[in-house]
């Protein structure tokens, strides 16, 4: 068996995969990322003040997109632990190319997560 093969094995899904609903999102949260709430509920509030201010469901749109994908992260142990381990080295890195390199990492985490909850 390969390793990756064994690193996608045990990185399995925590909870199934929530609906992108703003109850959904925000249960599948608080068992996932229990840490990320005050932030969830933040980007929320944010989204539906921007809907109002601006007259359209854009923001809404946006902050739904946003959280599945982190919560599709967070979803698998091993993934977060790789996204946030890349965060982390990148605020830390003392060379722009060393900080460029682990948000490089980040980001590919996450665009993977946003398309995996895009191809529902």
């Amino acid at each position: 068996m390969s390793r990756q093969h064994t690193e996608a094995a045990s990185d399995g899904p925590l909870i199934p995969r929530p609906e992108r609903t703003p109850a959904a999102l925000r249960a599948a949260c608080a068992v996932v990322a229990p840490q990320l709430l005050a932030l969830y509920d933040q980007a929320k509030e944010q989204a539906l003040a921007e809907a109002v201010e601006h007259g359209s469901l854009t923001p809404v749109h946006a902050y739904l997109s946003h959280w599945a994908a982190l919560l599709e992260i967070e979803r698998h142990p091993e993934t977060a632990k790789r996204y946030h381990r890349a965060e982390y080295l990148a605020q830390i890195a003392t060379e722009p190319e060393q900080a460029r390199a682990h948000l490089a990492a980040a980001g590919a985490i996450y665009r993977d997560a946003a398309k995996a909850v895009r191809a529902e």
